[in-house]
């Protein structure tokens, strides 16, 4: 395990509206507010054509790692949580993931490639100040790995 500190700055509460592409959303403010490091919480709706990331097609893999994905075929009530951290270059990178359910089915994944909107999504975001944790590059893995 490799761990930092942080403490709390800045609170911001929104509302993403209909249509709006989460991750894009949320990234475009975080820059234009100088957030660099923060977790936050949503909950609302994701509309059908979304697009969540539900794993890798095979457990165990040489990189790159090919996703799985699944789109959601309807509208979907929404619960996820998250975290921002900055690239090698310094933008704000969101990684969040999403359950979203729609009567007694529920699907779980990550976000990244395409969650709408459903008319109201809320978030409350808590900026993490005095950290200097960020997503390098994992020749391993493939992936952008948080080093603390």
């Amino acid at each position: 395990m490799k761990s930092s500190q942080a403490q709390l700055g800045r609170v911001f509460v929104l509302r993403l509206e209909d249509g709006e592409i989460v991750h894009e959303c949320i990234e475009r403010f975080a820059a234009e507010h100088g957030i660099a490091r923060a977790v936050l919480t949503l909950h609302g709706g994701a509309d059908r054509g979304s697009v969540l990331v539900t794993g890798p097609r095979e457990d165990r893999c040489p990189p790159p790692i090919a996703p799985q994905t699944a789109t959601l075929g309807h509208v979907h009530e929404v619960v996820g949580t998250g975290t921002i951290f900055p690239d090698e270059k310094g933008a704000p990178i969101l990684h969040v993931h999403l359950a979203c359910g729609r009567g007694e089915n529920t699907v779980t994944g990550c976000i990244r490639t395409g969650v709408k909107t459903w008319h109201v999504l809320e978030v409350v975001l808590v900026e993490l100040l005095g950290s200097t944790a960020r997503r390098l590059p994992d020749p391993a893995t493939g992936f952008e790995l948080l080093v603390p």
